[in-house]
């Protein structure tokens, strides 16, 4: 009998209150074969809005994810839409899927339409996620930004206000933007895709769930047909004679995380 896959879904902040409520909802979207885990950081910030706060994630996150590795998992999720070090990740990872929402999303939306529109909750937000889009070859997909006028711990604090921004920026973004699909542009936002959908009429993606699935696919594809993270050019490890020689472990206090 086969073991479970493993999925780390990792919400790059400190525990927020709340985030059981979130731990339940990815819980429930995974394949029966899967088994998922949802971690935090155990210190930083409360949200990435700025990008002081997401550069001072970096380290903790990225040795949480080559823990992860070492620990067994299958994929690694950085659950934030600005996809903050996926291509450090990457790097890092030798066998373990890494996946992060934006990116996920951006494949599956361009695979359900001609054109999106990205639904976000701050205008300070615009400039990081429509570089991403552009980096990722969706630019010609773009459609619009639409602004919530909401900050990430906004979100569930008023679900109503939420729910009433959502629905006026989405049928905004369908009718005058010419959208063919929604993304949601925060992971903040999850739960609230289905009714909304249902509502404009075009395919609404959760960012929340979107890179889990893809996880799940690129799990799949790896252990059945061997494609994984190439390590020619880009996403080449750092050797590790010289991890070694730079007392990495040692500097940052993460003893044995390079041995073999």
């Amino acid at each position: 009998m086969s073991k479970n896959k493993r999925i780390l879904f990792i919400n790059p902040v400190k525990e927020v209150e709340g985030e059981e409520y979130m731990r339940d909802y990815i819980k429930s979207a995974v394949d029966e074969s899967v088994d998922i885990d949802v971690a935090s950081l155990g210190r930083g910030p409360l949200h990435l809005e700025y990008h002081y706060y997401e550069a001072l994630i970096g380290v903790d996150m990225l040795h949480m994810i080559k823990k992860a590795e070492k620990d067994g998992y299958d994929a690694a999720v950085i659950g934030c839409f600005y996809d903050p070090f996926l291509r450090e990740a990457r790097e890092i990872c030798d066998q373990m899927v890494v996946t992060a929402p934006a990116e996920s999303s951006l494949i599956i939306a361009s695979s359900l339409g001609n054109s999106f529109s990205v639904i976000v909750g701050r205008r300070k937000w615009i400039p990081v996620m429509k570089e991403n889009v552009f980096k990722y070859g969706f630019g010609e997909k773009l459609a619009s930004f639409r602004v919530l006028g909401l900050g990430v711990l906004d979100f569930h604090a008023d679900e109503n206000r939420t729910r009433d921004r959502l629905i006026q920026e989405a049928k905004e973004a369908v009718d005058n933007d010419g959208a063919e699909c929604l993304i949601l542009g925060c992971t903040m936002q999850f739960g609230f895709y289905r009714e909304l959908q249902e509502i404009v009429g075009v395919p609404v993606i959760d960012v929340t769930l979107a890179p889990i699935k893809h996880a799940e696919m690129l799990i799949e594809v790896r252990d059945r047909f061997g494609w994984k993270v190439s390590k020619k050019g880009g996403y080449e490890t750092p050797p590790l004679d010289e991890i070694r020689r730079f007392d990495i472990e040692g500097q940052y206090c993460v003893k044995g995380l390079w041995s073999k």
